[in-house]
């Protein structure tokens, strides 16, 4: 497996949102992927159920277990998010709960598999010019832009359930001259 990075330019993000608009599945999944945290294989397990309610209105949180940790998680769902869900919810659900937000075509309720997610990922990001990207680059991203925001790296921490910071800071890809921006910029 090849490494991948996070999408750290906002631009590229908007890029690749307006390249997949076009098509709500993967305009959902790539919006819930950068927005939640979760690994590619938890968002494509989500089931309906799990997104909107009876009334077909999208829930303020994702809750699951995670299928790598087998922890249970429970993620808020952004505005953003939330929109993207109703779009996609309006024209392709089909009135049962229970089936696959993701589906696929093959196959009677069936989530689409981390390879078809991958080539949906890599093409939205070669239209837009981002190298060193898989599946994995979305819940990347999300670290690192949180990270950015100024959330505690003990919360993204938690939240990606790493066992230290020093793992969660080099996961996301703190480079060398972020650090070096940091202390040169303080100067005391």
């Amino acid at each position: 497996m090849e490494f991948v990075e996070p999408i750290r330019d906002r631009k590229k993000i908007k890029d690749m949102k307006k390249y997949l608009q076009g098509n709500k599945r993967d305009f959902l999944l790539f919006t819930l992927g950068i927005n939640s945290a979760l690994r590619v294989s938890d968002l494509l397990e989500l089931k309906f159920e799990d997104i909107i309610d009876e009334k077909l209105k999208p829930l303020d949180h994702i809750k699951l277990k995670e299928t790598k940790t087998g922890k249970h998680n429970k993620i808020a769902v952004s505005k953003g998010v939330k929109k993207a869900i109703i779009s996609y919810v309006n024209e392709y659900y089909n009135g049962n709960i229970s089936d696959y937000v993701f589906y696929s075509r093959k196959g009677i309720n069936k989530p689409i598999q981390r390879a078809m997610a991958w080539k949906i990922i890599k093409g939205a990001a070669e239209a837009v010019g981002v190298k060193d990207i898989g599946t994995h680059s979305l819940r990347k991203t999300w670290a690192y832009h949180s990270y950015k925001a100024g959330t505690d790296i003990i919360i993204i921490q938690d939240m990606l359930n790493h066992s230290s910071p020093s793992i969660t800071l080099r996961y996301i890809g703190i480079t060398q001259d972020e650090k070096d921006r940091a202390v040169l910029s303080l100067d005391l």
